[in-house]
């Protein structure tokens, strides 16, 4: 049993009615920060982990020219 549209829109009304217009808005923010926070934590993340792949590909090609001269020497 699925609600209808005027079954949102009692819950709606009651809802506004028990937390009120300013509680409502304030969880709503407190919801965005909470994305926004996510978002930037993402980001950090994807940083780090760009900074650790060129930082293996910086130690590869070191390490593959101190080969070449072992080689060489």
């Amino acid at each position: 049993m699925n609600p209808g549209p005027w079954g949102i829109l009692i819950i709606a009304i009651a809802a506004l009615l028990l937390f009120g217009r300013g509680k409502i808005s304030g969880m709503m923010g407190e919801v965005a920060s909470g994305i926004k926070a996510f978002r930037k934590g993402m980001q950090d993340d994807d940083e780090k982990t760009g900074e650790i792949e060129s930082n293996k590909t910086v130690e590869s090609t070191a390490t593959e020219k101190e080969k070449e001269k072992e080689k060489q020497g």
